[in-house]
């Protein structure tokens, strides 16, 4: 337990940032579950005051410069003997975990106050803040985890809570199956996740604290020898499940089943990002040399992370090519998640082990705050227009939502890279990156800027200007305060978060943006020009061409052009490449193998074999003696005199 006498300040106060959310799930289940109101209170008051002590935390523990601080340790699982296991539950403050700890909390606090005014004449309004403040209580436990067996547990606290969100209109079959795909998908990342960890126990003799095993492998590289590469991919298992990278992606979009404070909650600072956080904080594992036997040779060289940066890579370009022709304005919003993920997990595998993966976590904070932005501003369109989500039945809404609007747009140039917006900078980073890694990957990232650009404007255009498009757009009206008032703080976070940081600990974590952060404002505006500027011009460039063509195609559009000009490629891109038809199939194929193999087996071996056979041994050695009974004294007297010959026979032999 705690010692309360010992406890440390600030770090062991980062215990109430953690609990204050469980606690508000507490009270609002068990005592205020009949007062939606009081319920919604309760939750957000819960995640502000955590996020206050986590700005707490991020000045006090920056301002001393300590390069990590843990608070006391509670211990959870104690074995004695030779094969000792203990396994603490501690929290990890370090500049990642302080700066993703500002995240989940300060976008997670907008988007409770949020749902606050979104949700309010919703009957289960008392259940999903609950379940917001479950699903807040299970990220922070991700980021504070000191060790692979707490995050985990963290780890699959998300899943369920998730799960509950997306299907919190339950009564919804769509809703229900969202959520059950979702909870099932992550499971099988999950499954390699687990066995990463487990593969990582036994290399190390249970070490699985993320300081002591960074520790280890830096002064012994090889203590996993040739599953070293194996260890990382099991373990970016649980990245490409979490994060929805292909091959797992599908889980995602069917995810905007849920409420739209929900896709915001998913889709942002949260869920998908912790995959990519998780990748962040064992980063020193996948820059391990694989010691490779003798017989692989040919695999000298080859680690974990070439795989993670063309997953990223793939991922990025293949949902930029879905969201151009989705027409659900939560569902482009999705596709563009999935992609600006890809570009994160891509950074990642292409980072080095002397500069971190820097420039994924820059774009995860900067993400954050625009792509919530964005789904929150979908959100109040979608209430304003009675729960209509086609973009062809939206337009002509500037006028008449004028903080939704230019809150939107700005959601929308930050997504795109607009300097000097923040996605810009932080954009920049990854394809400054690429071009001096792989070409290969640089040419997929800009294709994936030029189709950003692309479907972000299309969008724009489409449900935003021009004239209206049906009775519910003509009467649309600007949301409540409470939906607006967080539109407005998640906006100027996407305007300033790409050059403004704290001076210390921000710069310890973005340590390729260290000099801008030194600059002052209106110098750190250009200084991407001026560090790469081939990469800085080629993404302003794409976005250019996106705008263009979008520009070109549906400024003033009526219908879509699109399916007509690219025919069988925009209804396969509509239909989302058919992966949800072709996973369906080749799960119907493996089924129908399984269940007739099953059949064959149960029929003929344990039936045939096991169970009849043996009764039908029986009854065939019942029959035979049976023939031996005839009631015939003769008969008796005979066998009788034959068992006494064959008895004399053996013995004299």
């Amino acid at each position: 337990m705690i010692d309360f006498d010992t406890l440390k300040f600030p770090e062991d106060v980062a215990w109430i940032v953690l609990l204050l959310p469980l606690l508000a799930v507490f009270v609002t289940t068990v005592f205020t579950r009949r007062d939606a109101k009081l319920s919604g209170m309760i939750s957000i008051v819960a995640v502000c005051l955590s996020f206050l002590v986590s700005v707490g935390l991020f000045v006090l523990i920056g301002a001393t410069e300590a390069k990590s601080a843990a608070s006391s340790a509670l211990d959870w699982i104690s074995i004695s003997g030779t094969d000792g296991v203990s396994i603490e539950l501690c929290l990890l403050l370090d500049p990642l975990s302080l700066l993703m700890l500002l995240v989940v909390t300060g976008v997670g606090a907008a988007i409770h106050i949020y749902s606050y005014g979104y949700m309010h004449d919703d009957p289960g309004m008392s259940r999903y803040f609950a379940c917001l403040s479950l699903f807040t209580f299970s990220m922070l436990g991700i980021v504070l985890a000191n060790n692979f067996v707490m995050m985990f547990i963290f780890w699959e606290l998300v899943g369920v809570s998730s799960y509950l969100l997306i299907g919190f209109w339950h009564e919804k079959a769509s809703a229900a199956d969202a959520a059950k795909k979702a909870f099932i998908t992550n499971r099988l990342g999950d499954f390699g996740f687990i066995l990463g960890i487990l593969l990582i126990w036994s290399a190390t003799q249970g070490d699985l604290s993320f300081d002591a095993l960074h520790a280890r492998l830096a002064t012994h590289p090889g203590a996993l020898g040739p599953l070293a590469c194996v260890a990382g991919l099991l373990i970016f298992c649980g990245a490409v499940g979490k994060s929805a990278q292909f091959p797992l992606h599908v889980w995602l979009p069917d995810a905007m089943e849920g409420p739209t404070p929900v896709s915001a909650l998913i889709h942002a600072a949260t869920m998908v990002a912790a995959g990519v956080y998780m990748l962040c904080r064992v980063f020193f594992l996948f820059t391990v040399p694989a010691a490779w036997p003798v017989s692989l040779s040919f695999m000298q060289g080859f680690t974990a992370l070439d795989v993670i940066a063309w997953i990223g890579g793939v991922t990025a370009l293949l949902a930029a090519l879905i969201a151009v022709q989705q027409n659900d304005i939560k569902r482009i919003l999705a596709y563009s998640t999935l992609s600006q993920l890809g570009y994160m997990v891509m950074a990642v595998g292409l980072s080095t082990a002397k500069a971190g993966p820097t420039p994924a976590m820059f774009h995860l904070v900067t993400h954050a705050f625009f792509k919530a932005l964005l789904f929150l501003g979908a959100g109040s369109v979608i209430l304003a227009l009675h729960h209509e989500q086609d973009i062809w039945k939206m337009g002509g809404l500037k006028k008449k939502m004028p903080v939704t609007y230019w809150t939107f747009l700005i959601g929308t140039l930050a997504l795109c890279g607009v300097p000097p917006l923040s996605g810009f900078y932080s954009k920049d980073s990854i394809l400054a990156l690429a071009a001096s890694r792989n070409v290969a990957l640089f040419i997929v990232g800009l294709l994936t800027a030029v189709l950003t650009a692309f479907y972000m404007f299309r969008l724009y255009f489409v449900a935003l200007v021009g004239r209206e498009r049906s009775e519910a757009a003509s009467h649309a009206h600007e949301s409540p305060r409470v939906m607006t008032m967080p539109l407005v703080l998640l906006a100027l976070g996407s305007v300033t978060a790409g050059f403004v940081g704290v001076e210390g600990v921000l710069n310890k974590v973005l340590v390729s943006s260290a000099e801008l952060h030194a600059l002052p404002w209106h110098k750190a505006i250009l200084a991407p020009f001026s560090h790469a500027p081939m990469a800085a011009l080629a993404g302003l460039g794409a976005v250019i061409l996106g705008f263009s063509i979008a520009f070109g195609l549906y400024h003033n559009a009526a219908t879509d052009p699109l399916p007509e000009k690219l025919g069988f490629v925009a209804r396969a891109m509509r239909n989302r490449f058919y992966f949800d038809e072709i996973y369906q199939f080749l799960i119907r194929c493996a089924h129908e193998v399984a269940s007739h193999a099953a059949d064959w087996f149960d029929r003929w071996i344990i039936a045939g074999i096991c169970v009849r056979g043996a009764s039908s041994g029986t009854d065939l050695f019942g029959r035979a003696l049976r023939l031996v009974q005839t009631g015939n004294l003769q008969t008796y007297a005979f066998l009788f005199v034959v068992g006494v010959a064959l008895v004399l026979w053996f013995v004299l032999q």
